[in-house]
């Protein structure tokens, strides 16, 4: 299947997913309790699921409706140097639709941590609270009332004083189960307000999971790498504006090539 703009190698670098697992002829993906598989880097790619499951789970989850070419040509109108070469460094990446309550708890894992360490804590937690997942020696990601709240504080997940948050969240979406299908149906701003006033949800966090969890494209995740690159290449300010509702995706092309420069030094 031909799939433009679209890298499997960049999506798995760019910090928004960690249940994608490098194989030997592609990646492994581990999604909504499914399995995919994909093979070569493009832009001809070999899925392993049918046409069927691909228009019911995978397009939708691979974000085929959004238009990256209208993203490339706001790049280039922009004119700006540096926005260029991040894009040529990452132009295969895209925000993927993912579950919104994975992305809670993953993004609360993310705090003062690694891609590396936050990968280890998110397989550990599926491995021992996640369901089978047909195809693979995988689980799939718990749901709150799968997770065992007092088993969190275990060394073997390796989450520290992230254990509270989550334990703090399970039992939040325990007691109110509609609050992760209001926070789907909310615009930007609400959904963002709403997250903060969730114990460990700092502005960051908040946007992160607007973004790869809502699909709230405004939302633009500052951390300590994006604040720093800002700081370096952008100090009159960066016009967010200009990409107006698509900003998180400019966001991944900045913090993607920054991170890709850091493992270089």
């Amino acid at each position: 299947m031909i799939i433009d703009h679209f890298s499997p190698a960049m999506v798995a670098g760019s910090g928004q997913c960690f249940r994608w697992k490098r194989m030997d002829c592609g990646y492994e993906i581990i999604a909504f309790g499914k399995r995919l598989l994909i093979e070569n880097e493009g832009p001809d790619f070999a899925l392993s699921c049918t046409e069927e499951e691909w228009d019911e789970c995978w397009a939708h989850y691979l974000d085929m409706d959004t238009d990256y070419g209208q993203v490339e040509a706001l790049i280039a109108s922009f004119g700006d140097r540096h926005l260029s070469e991040c894009y040529a460094a990452g132009s295969g990446i895209r925000i993927l639709r993912q579950d919104l309550w994975e992305m809670i708890v993953t993004f609360l894992i993310s705090q003062n941590n690694n891609i590396t360490r936050i990968t280890r804590s998110v397989e550990a937690l599926c491995d021992a609270f996640g369901g089978e997942v047909e195809g693979s020696e995988r689980r799939s990601f718990p749901s709150a009332c799968d997770i065992d709240t007092g088993r969190l504080t275990d060394k073997s997940f390796g989450l520290g004083y992230r254990a509270e948050y989550i334990a703090k969240m399970c039992e939040y979406v325990r007691s109110d189960p509609d609050f992760l299908l209001r926070l789907a149906k909310m615009a930007y701003d609400a959904a963002r307000e709403a997250l903060l006033q969730m114990k460990g949800i700092g502005p960051k966090v908040a946007d992160c999971i607007c973004l790869f969890g809502l699909h709230h494209t405004e939302a633009f995740p500052v951390d300590t790498h994006v604040k720093q690159l800002l700081a370096k290449y952008y100090p009159d300010g960066f016009d967010t504006g200009y990409f107006a509702g698509y900003a998180g995706i400019i966001q991944q092309y900045l913090f993607y090539a920054e991170l890709r420069n850091a493992k270089k030094r």
